[in-house]
């Protein structure tokens, strides 16, 4: 009877230790459960507001369900794909992975898992003020000197840069006449607000979705050689694994859509924020955003 109980109390101690021993591997398992690590980095370029805008969302939903986010600003496209491939980055929620940023997918694809599609009809654009004569990027050698010879740009990494220079200028003889102006979008849009204001020729590297489309009333040019591509769906892209690690975020992004009504009515409630208060700013705004829409994070999760 002792040898029995004594073999009992063994085989307990061991099954206890074994327990202990899953319960340890389990905290480390990448799993949404109790005690899984729920710390997640999103990246972001901050010039460009529809990841600026989809990123602070995320941080607003993600930090009510318990996670710990953190979002890093990227200066560029090249180094944030760089960062989601390596890891380093777990989420960029707003990439033009279809066209755009093709290349960088063809790059670091096999490092790279996608989330889903939230935006349909993403576009890029060329485009002038509504008051401008110019109605199409074949008439741009005729307003050489008017617009002084120059198409102005965005980040030099940007995919909207890399489509200018080796397409649209090429297709449509722009060579001699024109040079893309490489700077920020932030120097771009303080370019066409000045032109704007003096009611003069511009042309300038944009986008759609866009606030500044709206706010600076301005035209997209057409493009019969179809030189800048087609319209494309924005996605989350995550670094490898993501899912199986966070499998409940996971679905949350493939859940996550914005039609052009609601997309521009969180835009512009962020931009306007970070114009006024920068980081703080855009918390609150997301904050009140997500008041204003409480169906949103349930729809989420459905």
């Amino acid at each position: 009877m002792t040898t029995h109980i004594r073999r009992v109390v063994g085989m307990t101690a061991a099954l206890v230790a074994l327990c202990a021993g899953l319960a340890a591997c389990g905290s480390d398992d990448g799993d949404d459960a109790g005690g899984a690590d729920k710390s997640i980095t999103l990246g972001i370029i901050p010039s460009w507001t529809d990841g600026l805008s989809t990123a602070y969302l995320w941080k607003e939903i993600l930090d009510r369900e318990g996670y710990d986010v953190e979002i890093k600003d990227i200066a560029d496209a090249a180094p944030l794909y760089t960062g989601v491939a390596k890891g380093d980055i777990d989420v960029y929620p707003s990439a033009w992975s279809e066209v755009t940023h093709e290349a960088y997918m063809d790059q670091y694809g096999d490092d790279l898992e996608d989330l889903g599609a939230y935006y349909e009809g993403a576009a890029l654009t060329l485009a002038v003020p509504e008051y401008s004569k110019i109605s199409s990027i074949a008439d741009l050698p005729d307003y050489a000197k008017e617009l002084d010879g120059k198409i102005i740009g965005i980040e030099p990494g940007a995919g909207l840069t890399k489509t200018t220079k080796e397409s649209v200028i090429p297709a449509y003889g722009l060579d001699d006449d024109f040079t893309l102006v490489e700077s920020s979008t932030t120097a771009m849009l303080a370019e066409l607000q000045k032109a704007v204001k003096d009611q003069r020729e511009i042309v300038v590297t944009l986008w759609r979705p866009f606030w500044a489309n709206a706010q600076f009333k301005v035209k997209d040019l057409e493009d019969p050689d179809g030189a800048l591509g087609k319209t494309e769906a924005l996605h989350a892209i995550a670094t490898k694994g993501f899912g199986d690690e966070h499998p409940e975020v996971a679905k949350m992004f493939a859940n996550f859509t914005l039609d052009d009504e609601t997309y521009g009515s969180l835009e512009k409630s962020v931009v306007d924020a970070y114009d006024a208060d920068k980081e703080a700013g855009v918390e609150a705004a997301v904050k009140t955003w997500l008041d204003e829409n409480p169906d949103f994070v349930d729809n989420l999760k459905s």
